[in-house]
């Protein structure tokens, strides 16, 4: 292949001049890598910032620019992948896979059916290795080269992956490793192991052997018990999709039903319409003319607009199963990655005659797992990846572990109270030594030993055993308490009903309880904007024609216009005014009509005017049970043509070069002479078309500022026009001019010639297109405008604005254009008028930072002359790949966290994770991520939440609509996080409480060793008597109601700051629990001081004190439980007083029956001799009642002198006093208005109906592909 030929072929593509490559030519050119060769590290950024990430995505920076391709005559094709046979830029035009260096190299040939000799050859055994084993921490293999699949040849496809897909945690093999793993990464679990193994040791442990190691057992199969239950509904999940069914192609020309999961790599599928894919596939061939096909990706992206895929030429025709059968050659693809947007492939078929023919391949003909056909009978797709190699779970990477800071804190404690029992063990070990050492001769009916060797032995035998003792310093209970919590608030979370969304039945779903508190200490939230803000749903809601404006529904304020406009009019009017044979608007005329409009010309323009939104589209009309859908590549152009079949004009067939309109009953035919088409640099589209009567008009709309400047002179509407579009502006619609003019036949005969020479130029055609446009569009006449509403989701402009309000900043993360970002942005109150826009949209790197460092500066020398102005950040993906650079990085973030919003627009889905991962690396703060595609899988992965389908498989949370975020963050993230910092520090004060009376009785038994209670109703201390009390805190109790967290969102800054859990209150409790214990022990010895006499004479005895101590310690912890408890249900009385109670009942019982079994010995007898002595009852009251009077009056002093924000909240909730802030709404939507008016005059946003393709001049031929009107001529596909 000649070099001149190849230029040629890479000039014809105009994708390859417009496009700009990021980072100053990431991804590489052939010349330095081809495509499919190991890139150089040192060209990369580094996409994580972290040097050992040597290759980054192809996605990391945008999205990456089109392929040079072939002219293959594919009108979807121009920005379509070369032939993977060809470099894009290979000077010396070798196909890849040949080497001329290397004299004994083959040209591969594949074995199958299509061999001359019609012979099947058996696979060489060589090139089909079994798959082999992977260990889980060896690195991915980056593959070079390409994969090759044979056609209708199944042997030799068998070495790919099956499609089976698993997004489950654990499997039998891996479980016990894995979960053992994860719950001895908790250092008390660890402790509790080195515990149960030393009292395992004869002579050294003063409690029984399996005091610890039952308990630690049972705390593990709790957690166990509830890995199993979470990840069993992921197994659920994955078999449930695994077994959905889908037609395969057999080798006799019949289709076979098989599972998902059995589907491989070359089989050919046949789809229908609505069904999921279920790999990724390449189109073959579809129903419709020249293989078009329609798929909805909102699983992947989030975006409900359909997305049009167009079959090679070549294999179009193959419209049932037998000519699909007698495809034979093969397909030579990329390697498996994650990049949504992109495909390199080349189809080598092989005719009958022998005759080798390549056909190339791009993302056009692309069907992704987890899209959806829709609007298209059936498709065949021949299938190129499966499974884990898809490329949606490419972009699912294996979650990372998450850890929340409430965990990681209470690790850190774990650590210090072990430092303590250390330090309490060696004490008491020092004091054991020194009775030893010196007072052997004193205490001689011990037998002490006195060798050296024997007394080191003795003292590392005195420190296991006062670790044994004290053991219980840090909870064993601990743990499996805060799991079963965070599994319960997480059911509460699903089952609460204001969370529900009847609509399509979906309750919100907490997938990984371990995170809840962390949903109370948020600060940033990155959310995607497509079907998470919005629905993704276009609503044509206003229009203005002729100086009159209308709308669906007309409020009464705007009926009697005071402005001198005339008032607003509805679309019910407009369609009397049309269907009337008076003019009840010239009866009686309105201050527009009647000074502008001469005779009944409104009626006219109102005529044209709709006729425009009727024929200039390129929407396809389909007639689904009797009604009319309208396919559109955009749900602008479709909402469009929706509104002009309302008032009255409705499209109903398109044929090749004509469309058909019902007007007031009528069908008339409208030929389309030409379509030029939208692109960003004209903002505008237009259709040439010759009506019934005739003339051949000029149909236009645009962008205001692009139709403007096109208008002939003498405007009689221009000012009015104005008005209304910044009317609709101000409520975040979007807008587009309409405008029109007649051609004479003369002048289209002579413009013709022009644009059919346009479309005919190999080099640079779409320059050369645009200019022919600009020739005839001009001198238009302004028939008025349209305002359409992206609805936004219900609440979600009110959830923003509150959470702003607590003090959480929000960043949008979107694929949108940027005038569409801004818009939104400012009808769901993202931005404000108040703020100050900084937009970043630089071309290079240099031009980004120097913008950035400029901007920065500013702003931090307005700040220190204390200035504070709100602002608002608005960066395009372009200049967000150059600002995530490692130099640039910081400068980036430190702008961003200066603006109380940020918008990221037209990014890809790997740049989402970035700058994800950028904030949640640089700053020590709690992030969440809210999205609804796959395009969010790896931005939700570094965080938390998601509000769509496929997300939600990747996802911690999953709510259905983005304003149930309000009651998630503010109402059960505060709970959870205040409830388990109350849990988490009660169960550390209940646990020193008793074990720290053990220390301070060491120095009244000669730190012997010697226990003050009898083992197991030590264990079942943490186990059953003072278990309930932390689990009802941490479940039920609400420090401020539902209620008032909503009407007070600044409450929410306590969760933000740790306020609860600091280290300040750890050690506060801490203190209180050695104060209470002091109290406790020293009250009882002076109460049993010299042993207690009975009154049959003799002496109580060491059990009958330290039974009474064990009693007034538990009476007090519950009640300090009591003084804690915001909230008193049916639950905390049955677990604080009824706790007490059960353990008056069970002790005696336990005390009875323990020793008649030969189980507890130290119970012998105790029963009648205690539970009858009135001193019992006296210690019961007297002590906990001395020690909790302190806390009663420090919480006393506490509200009334220095009360928290949270305080006087909870004294408004009791006594239900109302809040008279005052209503200011009236007066800040005037000033709202006045400034967005301000804004818009500035920068105007604008809706376009094209889904833009940079360079591709394809729309118009793909709506000429269409008759409508023969749909029941379709093949059947079978």
């Amino acid at each position: 292949m000649s070099d001149d030929f190849l230029r040629l072929v890479s000039q014809a593509n105009p994708a390859t001049r417009q496009y700009q490559p990021a980072n100053n030519g990431y991804p590489p050119s052939a010349s330095t890598a081809g495509p499919y060769t190991d890139r150089s590290p040192q060209q990369l950024m580094d996409p994580f910032f972290d040097d050992e990430d040597e290759n980054a995505p192809d996605s990391a920076f945008g999205r990456p620019g089109p392929m040079q391709s072939q002219e293959s005559d594919l009108p979807l094709a121009r920005s379509a992948a070369p032939p993977a046979g060809v470099a894009s830029n290979s000077s010396n035009g070798l196909p890849q896979g040949w080497n001329f260096d290397d004299d004994d190299f083959q040209p591969q040939r594949f074995p199958g059916p299509s061999d001359s000799n019609g012979k099947k050859p058996a696979p060489k055994a060589s090139r089909f290795k079994a798959p082999k084993w992977k260990w889980p921490w060896e690195k991915e293999k980056v593959l070079t080269g390409e994969r090759v699949v044979a056609l209708n040849n199944s042997v030799a496809n068998a070495e790919f992956c099956s499609n089976f897909v698993s997004t489950s945690k654990y499997n039998l093999i891996t479980f016990l490793p894995k979960f053992l793993f994860e719950q001895f990464s908790k250092y008390a679990n660890i402790f509790f192991l080195f515990t149960a193994c030393i009292q395992q040791i004869p002579g050294v442990s003063p409690t029984k052997p399996y005091t610890t190691i039952v308990p630690l057992a049972v705390v593990l199969m709790a957690s166990a018990f509830k890995e199993v239950q979470e990840d069993l509904k992921r197994h659920q999940s994955d078999t449930e999709l695994n077994a959905r069914k889908a037609k395969v192609l057999t080798s006799q020309s019949t289709f076979i039903e098989k599972e998902w999961k059995d589907i491989q790599v070359g089989d050919i599928v046949r789809l229908e319409n609505n069904d999921f894919i279920p790999a990724d596939m390449l189109l073959i061939t579809s129903s419709e003319p020249e293989g078009l096909c329609y798929i909805e990706t909102s699983n992947l992206d989030g975006e409900t607009n359909l997305k049009i895929k167009q079959a090679s030429t070549h294999t179009a025709p193959l419209t049932n199963p037998t000519l699909v059968n007698s495809l034979h050659g093969s397909l030579r693809s990329e390697h498996p990655n994650n990049s949504l947007y992109t495909y390199e492939g080349t189809l080598g078929l092989i005719s009958d005659g022998g005759i080798p023919r390549q056909v190339p391949l791009g993302p056009d003909q692309v069907l992704l797992r987890g899209a959806q056909l829709r609007n298209t009978p059936w498709v065949y797709g021949l299938t190129v990846f499966t499974g884990h190699e898809t490329k949606l779970m490419r972009n699912a990477t294996a979650a990372p572990v998450k850890r929340t800071a409430v965990e990681r804190q209470v690790n850190t404690q774990i650590i210090f109270l072990f430092i303590l029992l250390l330090a309490l063990s060696l004490g008491s070990t020092i004091g054991s030594s020194i009775r030893t050492w010196f007072f052997s001769s004193s205490q001689w009916y011990l037998f002490e030993t006195t060798s050296l060797s024997g007394r080191a032995r003795g003292f590392i035998e005195d420190i296991l055993t006062f670790i044994i003792l004290y053991n219980n310093l840090i909870p064993i209970s601990l743990i499996v308490t805060m799991e079963v919590v965070k599994f319960q608030q997480a059911q509460l979370i699903n089952f609460d009903l204001d969370m529900y969304y009847a609509k399509t039945d979906t309750p919100a779903l907490c997938r990984t309880s371990s995170l809840v508190e962390e949903l109370g200490q948020i600060e940033y939230v990155f959310s995607d904007k497509t079907g998470t803000l919005t629905c993704n749903e276009m609503e044509f809601r206003c229009c203005s024609i002729a100086g009159t404006a209308y709308a669906d529904v007309v409020d009464e304020g705007k009926r009697d216009a005071d402005d001198g406009r005339g008032g607003w009019k509805s679309f019910a009017e407009m369609r009397d005014y049309l269907n009337a044979t008076a003019k009840p608007f010239l009866d009686q005329p309105s201050s527009s009509s009647s000074s502008i409009i001469p005779g009944g010309k409104e009626k006219e323009i109102i005529k044209e005017f709709l006729t425009l939104l009727a024929v200039c589209h390129t929407v396809i009309p389909e007639v689904q049970d009797g009604k009319i859908v309208y396919q559109a590549s955009s749900p602008d152009e479709a909402a469009l043509v929706a509104g002009a079949e309302l008032l009255g004009y409705q499209f109903h067939t398109r044929k090749p070069k004509s469309v058909f309109v019902n007007i007031q009953g009528q069908s008339q035919e409208f030929e389309i002479l030409k379509v030029c088409e939208f692109n960003s640099t004209r903002k505008r589209m237009s259709t040439i078309v010759r009506g019934p009567d005739g003339k051949v008009k000029l149909y236009t709309k645009g962008a205001d500022t692009v139709i403007l400047e096109r208008l002939s002179k003498n405007q009689p509407y221009t000012e009015v026009t104005l008005a209304h579009l910044e009317d609709y502006a101000t409520e975040g619609l979007r807008t587009l001019c309409i405008a029109y003019r007649d051609i004479p036949e003369t002048e289209y005969q002579q413009w013709s010639t022009i644009y059919n020479q346009a479309a005919a130029t190999i080099n640079g055609r779409g320059d050369a297109l645009d200019e022919a446009a600009e020739l005839i569009e001009k001198d238009l006449f302004l028939l008025g405008a349209t305002a359409i509403e992206d609805k936004l989701q219900d609440g979600v402009p009110d959830t923003i604005h509150t959470l702003q309000m607590a003090g959480i900043k929000v960043w949008v993360l979107t694929g949108d254009r940027q005038e569409t970002a801004i818009n939104i942005g400012m009808s769901c109150r993202l931005i404000s008028e108040s703020m100050n826009l900084v937009v970043v949209n630089e071309e290079n790197a240099h031009d980004t930072q120097d913008f950035l460092t400029k901007r920065l500066s500013a702003i931090k020398n307005q700040r220190s002359t204390g200035e504070l102005e709100d602002l608002a950040l608005v960066i395009d993906g372009k200049s967000l790949g150059f600002a995530l650079q490692k130099d640039m990085s910081k400068i980036f973030l430190e702008l961003a966290i200066m603006c109380k919003a940020v918008i990221c627009c037209r990014v890809s889905p790997l740049q989402k994770a970035l700058v994800v991962k950028l904030v949640k690396k640089n700053q020590k703060a709690i992030l969440l991520a809210i999205g609804d595609g796959a395009n969010d899988v790896s931005m939700i992965q570094q965080l938390m939440l998601e509000s769509g389908l496929q997300a939600a498989r990747s996802a911690d949370v999953a709510i259905s609509q983005f304003r149930y975020l309000k009651k998630l963050l503010l109402v059960h993230g505060a709970w959870s996080y205040r409830r388990l910092s109350k849990l988490i520090l009660y169960s550390f004060y209940k646990n020193i409480v008793l074990y720290m009376t053990q220390f301070w009785y060491s120095f009244f038994n000669n730190f012997s060793g010697q226990i003050a209670y009898e083992s197991w109703t030590l264990t079942l201390y943490n186990v059953v008597f003072t278990v309930l009390p932390p689990l009802v805190i941490g479940i039920f109790d609400q420090f401020v109601s539902a209620r008032f967290l909503d009407r007070y969102p600044q409450l929410y800054i306590l969760g933000q700051k740790n306020e609860f859990f600091t280290k300040t209150s750890f050690w506060l409790w801490v203190a209180n629990a050695l104060y209470h214990s002091l109290l406790l022990y020293g009250f009882s010895i002076i109460l049993f001081w010299g042993d207690l006499k009975l009154s049959d004479g003799l002496d109580s005895g060491h059990w009958f004190w330290g039974t009474t101590l064990y009693l007034a310690v538990l009476l007090t912890v519950l009640g300090k439980a009591a003084l804690i408890s915001d909230i008193w249900t049916k639950y905390t009385v049955a677990a604080i007083p009824g706790s007490f109670v059960f353990t008056m009942l069970f002790l005696p019982l336990y005390a009875v029956v323990a020793p008649a079994i030969g189980f507890s010995t130290e119970y012998q007898g105790i029963v009648p001799r205690l539970w009858t002595n009135g001193v019992l009852y006296f210690a019961l009251i007297l002590i906990p009642l001395f020690c909790l009077v302190r806390d009663f009056a420090w919480k006393y002093y506490r509200r009334t002198y220095l009360p928290s924000s949270y305080h006087i909240v909870q004294e408004l909730q009791k006594y239900n006093i109302p809040d008279y802030r005052p209503r200011q709404e009236q007066f800040q939507k005037a000033i709202k208005k006045v400034r967005a008016t301000q804004r818009m005059r500035r920068n105007r946003g604008f809706a376009f109906s094209q889904t833009e393709n940079a360079g591709k001049q394809d729309q118009a031929k793909l709506i000429r592909a269409y008759d409508t009107s023969k749909a029941s001529a379709r093949p059947s596909g079978y």
